[in-house]
């Protein structure tokens, strides 16, 4: 049985009365025990919120409006309360994209520790200051920090020491899932490569399943085993990261690499997608993409692909991977 299963999960944003901006439509996913899966895509295509979904972490104006979220066998969708706070420890934790607003700027990383272990301690279980100064050394020298950071509030630390901080306090639970979103945001590339070379390890070590937020492909190509590409709120490709390289499906993927550039590389060739995302709060008929697709045809216009098998694994496109729909109206696939 896989660790997390997910089946048809939206989510809505309601910002005023009458809106409805639909962040994530339809997505499903399957991380397997001990998994390191991306997850990709432009900004405001909604992989933050789908992370802050998959962990229960929705506050208004957005909600899950329907679909199964099921960790460990467990529908998480439906917990509240006691219930989820249980399931959450040694379950699963998130670290989030900005070390600097996800800690608490007047409590020093000692208490940040002592917050964590204190919020889900159960059975009676009490957590002494020296207990506490033990364990987050412990989880600080994971990291690559020394113990002395204990005593040092958030202002007074690197962007990157913030955000080790950060993944140490997910560490704290020794969760079985942690979803990393956006965890090099606003870094330099030396210390982004550090923090991602330390999640990989400590993913390795610790043999927890992850999946690594970002709209950096690069990132996301070196990290992982397998990668999902988003576009605005849908999942639409699924592939091996190997296989993502040498043979995107979906047209918006083969875009997005035109974008990336291997720095190994002897010559490098930039591109970029013309227009511009889809507005969400509006209705979508048909493919997403087709404003900006190369190879739409007049399928794409009316009817949203489904994500069909392709390769090692699946698209949703009309014209790569041809459905049912797709023969009757006569589409020939392009290759």
């Amino acid at each position: 049985m896989a660790l997390l299963e997910v089946e048809g999960v939206n989510v809505v944003y309601e910002p005023t009365r009458g809106q409805r901006i639909w962040s994530v439509r339809d997505v499903d996913l399957v991380l397997e025990q001990g998994e390191f899966v991306g997850l990709v895509g432009e900004s405001g295509c909604g992989k933050s919120t789908l992370g802050f979904a998959l962990t229960r972490m929705l506050r208004p104006p957005a909600r899950l409006e329907k679909g199964v979220i099921r960790f460990d066998g467990v529908d998480v969708s439906t917990l509240k309360g006691e219930e989820l706070r249980r399931q959450r420890r040694n379950g699963f934790a998130i670290v989030l994209q900005s070390g600097m607003n996800a800690l608490n700027p007047v409590r020093n990383v000692e208490h940040h520790f002592g917050d964590i272990l204190k919020a889900h301690a159960h059975g009676g279980e009490h957590y002494p200051g020296a207990t506490v100064r033990r364990r987050g050394a412990e989880l600080l020298d994971k990291v690559g920090l020394d113990a002395s950071v204990l005593s040092r509030f958030p202002h007074e630390l690197s962007g990157g020491m913030r955000q080790r901080v950060s993944i140490a306090l997910a560490l704290a639970l020794e969760p079985r899932m942690i979803i990393f979103d956006e965890p090099t945001t606003a870094l330099d590339v030396i210390v982004q490569k550090a923090v991602i070379q330390t999640i990989k390890d400590l993913q390795r070590e610790n043999g927890f399943s992850a999946i690594l937020i970002s709209h950096d492909l690069g990132v996301v190509l070196e990290a992982t085993d397998r990668v999902m590409v988003m576009y605005a709120g849908r999942v639409v490709e699924d592939q091996p990261s190997k296989d993502l390289v040498s043979g995107p499906h979906h047209p918006y993927t083969e875009a997005l690499l035109r974008c990336y550039a291997d720095p190994r590389a002897d010559e490098i060739h930039l591109g970029g997608i013309p227009g511009t995302p889809p507005d969400l709060s509006l209705p979508q008929a048909g493919c997403s993409f087709t404003p900006r697709c190369p190879l739409v045809q007049d399928i794409c216009r009316t009817l949203d692909p489904p994500m069909s098998p392709l390769g090692h694994g699946s698209a949703a496109c009309h014209v790569r991977a041809p459905s049912a729909a797709v023969a009757e109206e006569g589409v020939n696939p392009v290759h």
